[in-house]
């Protein structure tokens, strides 16, 4: 029985989708690091400051992904539903927008916001994550990426009262780790692409 490596690239439409769009993910990836690195960097931030600046992030990353869903959707020749991501993108804007929105609510709410956002992103990566792991072997990026975004959202949906210092070594370290697996995972995206660019050439 054939395993997800030995399909014929046509059989391969979700790798082919994201794959071509690898440089979008390494972008969300590297301003998930740069907003960490701003986190820990910016001095005497204030809990309001840094969930505004999440929420820059987030927006974003919200936008980056539905670009990679509207160049990856499916044509006559591949079909690769991304519905999964279109969703993790809305999310993102949505709580982007919010954040903007709203700057007069509570800081409470405004982390509030932060952790349906990951809990959501986290819920809909792992979905992905499944579906990528059909067509490549051993595709553990994405899921540690979506139980990263997971487990950081319900830690701030139990305890958004948190101290800002507490808060701000959260959202920044989960920043930052977010964007590294991102950047993993696009240069794994990339040479997966290529080789199956070269076997269908």
């Amino acid at each position: 029985m054939p395993t997800p490596d030995d399909l014929l690239p046509a059989s391969r439409p979700l790798l082919r989708s994201l794959g071509n769009n690898w440089w979008l993910m390494l972008l969300r990836g590297l301003c998930a690091v740069i907003f960490g690195i701003l986190a820990f960097a910016w001095p005497n931030i204030t809990l309001f400051v840094l969930v505004i600046l999440f929420g820059v992030y987030v927006l974003v990353d919200g936008l980056l992904t539905l670009v990679s869903v509207i160049r990856g959707r499916p044509s006559k020749k591949t079909s690769a539903p991304l519905w999964w991501l279109l969703i993790a993108g809305v999310a993102g804007i949505v709580a982007g927008l919010l954040t903007f929105a709203y700057p007069q609510v509570t800081e409470l709410v405004l982390v509030f916001f932060i952790g349906a956002w990951a809990l959501v992103c986290g819920v809909f990566e792992i979905i992905g994550a499944i579906k990528l792991r059909r067509e490549i072997n051993h595709e553990w990026l994405l899921i540690i990426a979506g139980l990263l975004s997971v487990l950081f959202g319900v830690v701030i949906l139990l305890y958004p009262g948190a101290g800002a210092l507490a808060l701000l070594w959260l959202i920044g370290g989960y920043a930052i780790l977010l964007g590294l697996l991102m950047i993993w995972l696009s240069l794994r995206l990339r040479t997966m692409a290529a080789k199956q660019g070269a076997s269908h050439s």
